[in-house]
């Protein structure tokens, strides 16, 4: 059975204020929902290991969400994340990273993420991220001293998104900006559209509406 790993924030509120945040529930379930449907396992690893923090959770009208958070196993492992310490990269055939702000405040910058993320994709592995996941591939630098992103195309979370989500002015940094500088070539399309870029084994998705496809993308590449 082909296995992804999930790693998720640590960081519970939106940048240094004090509204609860941390892993966007939807960017997550929908994507495992598509694991599970196409017989994927997945653990669900951070930082620090232990229970992670999600919002999102009570979506009015989102079947899927709900029927992931209900599962007792899903419950079980995000709430006893794997610490980073404890993973060995070679068990895993893709990462993908699921978006929240909180990811902003603590794997944009984990150097220890980064360093199993390149190992995986040196060896053959897919990265993949969602709506704000993309911050995690930031610190990703490959053994030849290349960013991962210097030489890739990629979407994420958009200005004009971080407008209509009233948090322009409390991120702890621009996602657009910073991947725009990073990455080869940046592009997104009209916000909370669905928009998924694949550039060889690297997938990223704009926004919440494409964690669906996103998972789907790694489903597909893990099936040929």
């Amino acid at each position: 059975m082909k296995k992804v790993l999930i790693p998720v924030t640590n960081h519970a509120t939106l940048g240094e204020t004090d509204q609860a945040n941390g892993t966007y529930s939807p960017e997550l379930t929908h994507a495992i929902h598509v694991f599970m449907e196409n017989g994927l396992d997945f653990d669900i690893a951070s930082i620090k290991g232990g229970k992670a923090p999600l919002y999102g959770t009570d979506i009015e009208g989102d079947d899927v969400n709900q029927k992931v958070l209900n599962d007792g196993d899903f419950q079980n492992r995000i709430n006893n994340t794997i610490p980073v310490g404890q993973l060995n990269i070679a068990d895993y055939d893709a990462v993908f990273y699921p978006g929240g702000f909180g990811l902003l405040s603590d794997l944009a910058t984990n150097e220890d993420f980064a360093k199993l993320s390149a190992k995986h994709y040196e060896e053959g592995g897919i990265l993949a991220a969602v709506c704000h996941g993309p911050a995690g591939f930031l610190p990703i630098t490959l053994s030849n001293g290349e960013k991962l992103l210097a030489s890739k195309s990629v979407t994420g979370f958009t200005r004009e998104e971080e407008i209509d989500f009233g948090t322009i002015n409390d991120i702890p940094f621009l996602l657009e900006e910073s991947l725009a500088r990073s990455a080869e070539r940046y592009s997104k399309v009209q916000p909370w559209q669905e928009f998924v870029i694949e550039d060889g084994r690297v997938i990223s998705g704009q926004n919440p509406a494409s964690a669906h496809a996103v998972g789907l993308a790694i489903t597909n590449q893990l099936a040929r």
